[in-house]
């Protein structure tokens, strides 16, 4: 990692307010976090993590709406820039050199990574904390971190990335493949939820509202074991998944709410940043209106017809409506997914009924569906109905390239024009390969 660039987007990434009124996270100074913390510098800068950690992710060319046009759930017909259609669609790959295309959605999350292992270094280096909030602020950062992590993997997947365990600008992170970001993802939100068993009541600096209901250290827990089922799906450890579940947020009840979870939020106000997800360029694709089911409600909750616009060979009249205005929040992780993820774990380990029964809460709470008979189903049919509904309980919220490619049926999405291609990871961006030069 090339930390040089690293620091200097250190400060940038705190600068958004995060909807929160927190003072100037604009100039927290980096050499006083790191050798005299104070409490106040160091909530502030805990509380930036959460501004530090959705940055790309609603952007409208981030990590949302790329992902979206990789999967094949979304266009952008944006007239100004036929990059959307020319690099994300087709050519022999993402271009590593382009800080929008391709080397993208890198320097933030690591810029991140930086300042959480800042807040952990400074946190012993109080005294004006007990050590019941010392352990909240590491179980907390921690837990950031990771997500920060699946970002990494995430977009590179086979190219991997890097393990950053320093500050010192002189200590180059670690190589790591996609299976050690994944099991080094895995052993910080373990290390963290054990940071948060001995975090007392509360926690000494600010949430943002999108972690509303999960701003207590034990609330905050059972988030960090929600992002451990997400990560042992990724390791394919369904033993794992289904143990974090049991201590996560996860409601299986008959009117367990679909959008009970933690959200990245934004807002209008001077400082924050805006949900750009809502921007008219983004179009869904037209397989969304041809393979949705007839009775699944979710479409008309998450589409709208419009007049149609065709650029570069690629038609739609389909506008998501899943984001409702620039201050609408974004999902990071919601009940709605972790039902599907335990559905997934069932399924892997024999447990078809235990299966069915978690797609039956969604397929009727989310979809307005009938319930499925698990006697008239197999395996196959099983998984065929978890393809479906994570494709459409989770429209629009970063998944379906991930899903396909770790199932292996990344070629069942579709080419739309001759020459099309679907890209499978993001490149290590030009930068970084020339630091290691």
């Amino acid at each position: 990692m090339k930390y040089t660039t690293i620091i200097a987007l250190t400060l940038a990434s705190l600068a958004a307010g995060c909807d929160l009124e927190v003072g100037d996270l604009n100039n927290l100074p980096e050499s006083e976090l790191q050798d005299e913390p104070t409490p106040t510098l160091v909530n502030l800068a805990a509380t930036g993590l959460l501004a530090g950690s959705r940055l790309e992710y609603g952007f409208d060319n981030g990590y949302i709406a790329h992902l979206s046009v990789l999967g094949r759930e979304a266009y952008n017909l944006d007239v100004a820039d036929p990059r959307y259609r020319a690099e994300l669609l087709s050519g022999p790959g993402l271009d590593p050199g382009s800080p929008a295309f391709g080397g993208n959605l890198w320097n933030d999350p690591y810029a991140n990574i930086h300042n959480a292992l800042n807040v952990l270094n400074a946190v012993g280096k109080v005294d004006a904390y007990s050590e019941q909030e010392r352990e909240g602020l590491r179980g907390f950062a921690k837990t950031i971190e990771a997500l920060d992590y699946f970002m990494i993997v995430n977009t590179r997947d086979v190219n991997g990335g890097f393990i950053a365990t320093s500050t010192d600008i002189d200590v180059l992170p670690t190589p790591a493949s996609k299976d050690e970001l994944h099991e080094h993802i895995a052993s910080l939100l373990d290390q963290g939820a054990g940071h948060l068993d001995n975090a007392g009541d509360a926690f000494t600096f600010t949430f943002s509202s999108g972690y509303a209901g999960f701003d207590t250290p034990s609330s905050f827990r059972s988030y960090n074991r929600a992002l451990r089922a997400r990560v042992a799906a990724y390791q394919e450890d369904w033993d794992g998944v289904l143990s974090a579940l049991a201590d996560s947020f996860l409601d299986t009840s008959d009117t367990a709410s679909m959008n009970l979870g933690v959200y990245h939020s934004f807002s209008t106000q001077s400082g924050d940043i805006t949900n750009q997800l809502v921007s008219n360029n983004l179009y869904g694709h037209p397989t969304l209106a041809t393979d949705v089911d007839p009775d699944d409600q979710r479409f008309a909750q998450k589409l709208a017809q419009v007049d149609s616009r065709t650029l570069d060979g690629l038609t739609s009249d389909l506008q998501f409506t899943v984001y409702d205005s620039t201050s609408a929040p974004v999902p990071i992780i919601r009940n709605e997914e972790l039902l599907l993820l335990s559905a997934e774990a069932k399924l892997r380990t024999g447990d078809l009924a235990g299966a069915v029964a978690d797609l039956n809460i969604v397929r009727q709470q989310s979809a307005g569906q009938d319930a499925l008979v698990a006697d008239d189903l197999d395996a196959d049919a099983v998984f065929e109905e978890l393809v479906y509904q994570r494709r459409f309980g989770l429209l629009f919220e970063g998944h379906r390239w991930i899903d396909m490619r770790r199932w292996g049926l990344i070629e069942q999405l579709p080419l739309d024009r001759e020459g099309d291609v679907v890209h499978t990871e993001f490149p290590i961006p030009t930068p970084e390969q020339n630091a290691r030069l």
